[in-house]
């Protein structure tokens, strides 16, 4: 799998993997950035934790690809908001195609809320909004 989570920081902001990477080492004491992909703002993917290092995103599938965009809540209400851009979602398929690739099989897109149901992240449902496309048939 592949899990798609959000920065949660708000719509239009833009944000980088260097400063997800201080929020995760400095705030919360990890060795690294939690996710291996951040997809900016303008659709620009950064590396983060190099894939053949375990990540630190989701309690129980730290083994899955961690993908995190930038942004997923309301710039007023700082409540989820679904503020992927465009570009994101362009880069979203262009990584997701490389991925599968990569590892040779169809690789499946799942929201980090499928896996923590207090969670709201990434701000929608992955399924509704790309449909089959990043699922597996039998799911």
């Amino acid at each position: 799998n592949a899990i798609l989570h959000c920065s949660a920081t708000p719509a239009g902001r833009p944000h980088n993997a260097a400063e997800i990477r201080r929020w995760h080492v400095d705030g919360n004491g990890w060795s690294d950035i939690g996710y291996h992909y951040v997809i900016l703002i303008d659709g620009t993917v950064e590396t983060g934790r190099p894939l053949w290092r375990k990540g630190a995103h989701t309690k129980g599938h730290n083994n899955d690809i961690g993908i995190c965009y930038v942004g997923g809540v309301c710039a007023d209400t700082w409540k989820p908001k679904d503020t992927l851009t465009k570009a994101q979602e362009k880069a979203l398929y262009s990584l997701m195609d490389e991925l599968r690739e990569h590892y040779g099989c169809n690789l499946p897109l799942r929201g980090h809320r499928e896996f923590n149901s207090s969670k709201s992240c990434p701000s929608f449902d992955v399924h509704d909004r790309f449909g089959r496309h990043f699922t597996m048939p039998n799911q």
